[in-house]
């Protein structure tokens, strides 16, 4: 069964089939902008499961502080972040679909797998119990 989402005006839509290779937080300060927040959440999908199903979303590339270079794909109508790519070994061949764009969340009830960057972590933002925390990724 495969599961879907799509950014706040419903103009780009996506599904992807199968888990997530990680679930994950991640704090670092590039993060932090393209959420607009302390941290975005992330479920890393393969790309060969991963289906653009409605429109075509534009891209923003940007360096990441470790020099890795990261696209960011959103829609060109309401702005939403719906997945970003980084070429990092880490990363190669994965979509980071931010779960906020998610259509249903029963996958975020399954919890994560591990918090990146925690060394950015605000001080008011507990550490999320049961999974790695790594300062870095």
């Amino acid at each position: 069964m495969a599961t879907t989402g799509e950014c706040l005006c419903g103009a780009c839509t996506y599904s992807y089939t199968g888990d997530p290779a990680i679930k994950a937080l991640c704090h670092c300060q590039t993060c932090r902008k393209i959420s607009g927040g302390t941290n975005t959440v992330n479920f890393a999908i393969p790309g060969p499961n991963f289906t653009l199903t409605k429109g075509k979303p534009k891209t923003f590339e940007t360096e990441h502080e470790t020099g890795m270079k990261i696209t960011l794909f959103f829609c060109p109508e309401c702005g939403t972040a719906m997945w970003k790519e980084a070429d990092s070994d880490a990363f190669k061949g994965l979509k980071l679909v931010q779960v906020g764009t998610l259509s249903d969340t029963a996958q975020l009830e399954k919890g994560m797998d591990a918090e990146l960057w925690i060394k950015y972590r605000v001080p008011w933002l507990a550490a999320v119990d049961g999974v790695e925390q790594k300062s870095q990724f």
